[in-house]
């Protein structure tokens, strides 16, 4: 029987592996736990909907991690730790990777994308897979977030059918709320990690495009496509982010980053905040109402009181010009993942057949940006195209986040819940949002930190710092 002492519920991942060393449990049991967690809340109880598919292997893979243990050590801290990938990334097991559409819903990946060897080389167990919004939220205009055609609309544990359970990565995020494993993948092209982790009041890392492969994932834009990890705390996101990272030959993004960082534990500083230069972006506040405000200006009081000097700031473009970047980019990266995988269906025009083949089962929303983006070439070359790319990067980089920055001499960028995600993503800058309480009626609230590229180390400092001094997180009531 298991030992009543560890509490599964709010356990951190440095808390499962004392747990493990000291036998009070092991890889298999905690597998067990969270597999009993699942059985009760994803498909009935408030039924969370945010698990796809398990892992048949599950249990075989935690037993053997157990034997691993005992026989010749850990690989790392994710050793023998259950973990959720969402549904867009390659796992070339027994499960299948869909993005969430009935038109992959047969199809197998050949091999694991880069992230999901990286877990494994590190010991981790992949429990399963996660819903998501239908192709990462790029197939229509008004679809919910969270729905999927594959899998269903994905619920916030914090409120079933209340609060918005954020997109796309609904699946990671409000399967890691309601405690189904340790800690999730989640992609991001805009918003999709930051959106989710903020509603879900978890702790969510959208790194700089580059720091991790995105090999094996299937993209939208390869301007702005990156994974990143989804988790109840700080210290769990970095040690996951560790594992991550590495140079992959087969994502040039991967070569921008120098000397590859493994290990950002040490970033993990209970005084990050002193002396800590933060700009608060005044002109992203306007769209939250007062009980949202209310949290986000004791934010910014807790950050004072640690010693942050706070500057705010007006000028950062909250209403970025219209681009078609991400339709050109999609049918480009769809049709060469497609291109290469052993499905039936091998471009972008084959998915909307499909999907106007079996409209019932597909279209309750529509496909308008599929057939959007499938009327460009998907050759790249139209001056849309490109002069649509050159001016995010001037309006995001240059004469956004970085002129920002430069001019206040600031750390880093604050902005309430994602406020700030789309001129991150189209800079491809690393954002980390953080829980900062919730509503009156129970609603997660948060902050992000958002930086230049590669500020990781700082972003994780400032995130920890605040997390620490505050701990708003608490779990949903399921």
């Amino acid at each position: 029987m298991l030992n009543k002492a560890f509490n599964l519920s709010e356990a951190t991942i440095t808390e499962m592996q004392h747990a493990l060393e000291t036998g009070e449990i092991t890889s298999r049991k905690l597998t067990i736990m969270y597999l009993d967690q699942i059985a009760k809340y994803n498909s009935s109880g408030p039924n969370i909907n945010a698990i796809l598919e398990i892992n048949p292997d599950a249990l075989h893979i935690a037993e053997a991690r157990d034997v691993e243990r005992n026989q010749t050590g850990i690989r790392g801290p994710l050793h023998g730790i259950p973990v959720l990938i969402k549904d867009n990334i390659n796992t070339a097991d027994k499960m299948h990777t869909t993005a969430g559409s009935s038109a992959l819903a047969s199809h197998y990946a050949q091999e694991d994308a880069f992230v999901t060897k990286k877990l494994r080389e590190a010991g981790a167990i992949i429990l399963g897979k996660t819903n998501l919004t239908e192709w990462a939220n790029f197939m229509t205009k008004n679809m919910p977030n969270g729905y999927s055609s594959h899998g269903g609309q994905v619920l916030n544990p914090y409120g079933p059918g209340r609060f918005d359970v954020g997109g796309s990565s609904a699946g990671s995020g409000a399967g890691i709320a309601a405690n189904f494993a340790a800690i999730a993948l989640g992609t991001e092209t805009s918003g999709s990690i930051l959106s989710p982790a903020s509603r879900n009041s978890l702790v969510g890392i959208k790194p700089t495009v580059g720091l991790i492969s995105r090999t094996g994932i299937i993209p939208i834009a390869n301007s702005q496509d990156t994974a990143g990890p989804m988790a109840k705390t700080i210290e769990d996101a970095v040690l996951a982010l560790g594992v991550l990272t590495g140079t992959d030959e087969e994502d040039p993004a991967t070569a921008l980053t120098g000397e590859i960082t493994t290990n950002y534990t040490p970033y993990l500083n209970k005084e990050g905040l002193k002396n800590a230069r933060i700009g608060v972006v005044q002109n992203y506040l306007s769209a939250f109402d007062k009980n949202e405000l209310l949290l986000f200006n004791q934010a910014l009081t807790d950050m004072e009181n640690s010693g942050a000097l706070l500057f705010d700031i007006e000028e950062l473009p909250s209403e970025l010009p219209k681009s078609s970047v991400m339709f050109h980019e999609f049918k480009s990266g769809l049709n060469a993942y497609l291109g290469k995988s052993n499905s039936s269906i091998r471009s972008l025009l084959d998915v909307i057949t499909y999907n106007q083949t079996h409209p019932k089962e597909t279209l309750k929303y529509g496909q308008t940006v599929l057939l959007e983006s499938e009327a460009k070439s998907g050759a790249l070359t139209e001056p849309e195209y490109i002069t649509d790319r050159l001016a995010d990067l001037r309006t995001s980089q240059i004469s956004g986040i970085d002129s920002v920055i430069e001019k206040y001499n600031v750390d880093a960028l604050l902005f309430i819940n994602y406020a700030g995600c789309d001129i991150a993503a189209r800079a491809g800058y690393p954002s980390i949002t953080v829980p900062a309480g919730y509503t009156k009626d129970g609603m997660p609230v948060s902050v992000t930190f958002t930086g230049t590229a590669f500020t990781e180390p700082k972003l994780i400092e400032l995130a920890y710092a605040y997390e620490q001094v505050t701990l708003h997180r608490k779990p949903p009531r399921l």
